[in-house]
Order: structure tokens, then sequence, then C-alpha cells
């Protein structure tokens, strides 16, 4: 199913995390809570036999391609998709009557490959186009109104603390200033503003990287998300299964960490992250800041009957 030249990251990683959890029974329910192209999924399917595919994605298109591209000669019995966020599992439990239990489950929390190469959805610096940034286009709330409407002192919080940059005010100072000659309205407008205000020189990283990621985290909502969304997967792990998270920047990463480390419903498989090989990273650029931690739910009597 492998198409839009979109190469699961990580993926060796992956497959042996799972294929190492603790689960002796013939029929499992795997559930991939970022679906994107379905690379990762497309492999767990033809490597375990008798498996059940449940899948989520806040994004339509991905949702649609799924529909349209999953391919019955996998060895998953059933598939079944829904424009969600992992977040919102327990209300798609409820709703569609899925599974209360999984024996794996992934979240690779980068923004897919296609989503980068549209300029229409405004993600990239790189290519022209709104200042868009929704995963889930039903949302109300853009990159666009954000900066346009939000206060300084909100852009400055933004800046600093979901994009972690030291010293946004020039770059929001710049901003208040241009929106007051009209809407900054493009992805150009944006990057190219903040290329003026920090006077890059075209070397190293583009510094509208940092600002990008942190209207992207804002818009999408993706750390209240990961933080709410964590514990309740946890929950829904049978004993023995397995959580991978797949992370790409340091804030993401520190809260699949401390989530792990402080469950009560079991333990971290490593104690260090597991990066890409050197390999991957050569052949693969988006899997250079990649991290993935693996999470395994307690064999023993669950929390829930315990009590």
């Amino acid at each position: 199913m492998h198409k839009n030249n979109h190469y699961p990251v990580m993926l060796n990683e992956v497959m042996e995390m799972f294929a190492k959890a603790n689960i002796d029974k013939p029929n499992k329910n795997y559930l991939d809570g970022t679906f994107g192209r379905g690379g990762h999924a497309e492999a767990v399917a033809k490597h375990f036999p008798d498996l059940d595919v449940y899948a989520l994605d806040k994004d339509k298109e991905a949702v649609d391609f799924a529909q349209k591209n999953w391919e019955p000669q996998s060895k998953s019995k059933k598939f079944f998709i829904e424009q969600a966020s992992f977040a919102s599992l327990d209300s798609v439990i409820e709703n569609r009557n899925w599974p209360e239990k999984y024996d794996m489950i992934l979240l690779d929390l980068g923004v897919s490959s296609p989503q980068l190469d549209q300029g229409s959805r405004g993600f990239s610096f790189y290519h022209h186009g709104p200042l868009d940034m929704r995963m889930d286009q039903r949302s109300p709330l853009t990159a666009e109104e954000i900066i346009n409407y939000w206060s300084e002192e909100e852009l400055v919080d933004i800046f600093k603390d979901y994009g972690e940059v030291f010293k946004p005010y020039n770059v929001v100072k710049t901003i208040m200033r241009e929106r007051k000659k009209g809407t900054i309205s493009s992805t150009q407008d944006l990057s190219s503003l903040i290329e003026r205000s920090v006077g890059w020189r075209k070397k190293g990283k583009h510094p509208a990287t940092q600002y990008f990621m942190a209207l992207r985290l804002v818009v999408n909502k993706e750390l209240e998300d990961l933080k709410e969304g964590l514990q309740s997967l946890m929950k829904h792990l049978v004993p023995g299964g397995r959580l991978v998270v797949i992370t790409f920047h340091s804030l993401e990463d520190r809260i699949v960490k401390q989530v792990f480390r402080n469950s009560e419903y079991g333990k971290p498989v490593n104690k260090k992250v597991v990066k890409p090989t050197r390999q991957e990273e050569v052949e693969n650029k988006r899997s250079r800041s990649a991290k993935l931690r693996a999470f395994e739910r307690i064999i023993q009597q669950s929390i829930e009957e315990a009590q």
C-alpha cells in the first residue's frame, strides 16, 4: 500500500517491539492511532496472521486513502478506520462498537509526507500555501487566525512553550507590525517575515522551523491529545500488550517518557530511547529527529480487576 513516496519511520524497530510482546493468543487486535498512509499497519498486518486492524486519523484525506487502497491480500481479517483523534478512542469504541482491548497499539506523531508535500495544507514553509495547518479540516482554528488575531503575549508564549524559541520577540513584533498593513495569509508570507526578522543568511536550519512547529502543535492540540490519549491507550491494552510511540521533538518525547515511567498499568520496555539507524537517517531524512519508546501492560491481574 506504499504510495505517495511515504516511508514508515523506524519500521524495523516497531516490528521488533511488537514481535517480542508477551501475547499468547492466535487472534489479535492492532490499533493504529495515526494511520497516515498505512505503512506501519500494512507491515504489521502482513507479519501477524489472524489480525484485525483498527485505525484512526484526524485527516479525512488519510481516511479516504485507506478506504480506497487497503489491500485485501494482507493477512488481516478485518479493517476499520475512523476519522478521529486517538485521544477520542473511548467514544469511538462506544459509538462504533470497537473492541475494548488491543494487543498492539502504535502512534507515529510525525506529520505525514502527503501533508508536508501539499502546499494547500499549509504545514511546510518550503511550499507556498495558505496558513492552515489543520490535520482535521473540520476544526475551526487555523494558523492564520492565530498569527493575525492572537495577542502579542499569546504569540510569545506559543513560540516559547511549543516552539522552544528562546527569544521570539523580534519575530512577534514584526508580525504585530505587518498585520496592521494587511492579513498575513500564506506560508511564504510568514516564513519570509521570520527570515527578515532574524537576519537569516540561508545557512543551517531554517529559522521558521520552530515557529511553524509551534503553530501546528497549537492548531491541532497535539500535546494535549498526547497527554490525554496515552492514559486511555494504556488502559485499552491487553495484559502483555504493547504501545509503541514515535515522536519527532523533545516536547512530545518528554511527555511519553514521563507518562510511561509513572504509569500504574505497566512499565517502559526500554530504559533508553530508541533512535533510527544511521542508514535510515541517510535514506529518509525525515527520520533524523525520530525517537521511539515502548510500553508494556502488566501481565498480572489488571488494575481494574484487582480493585
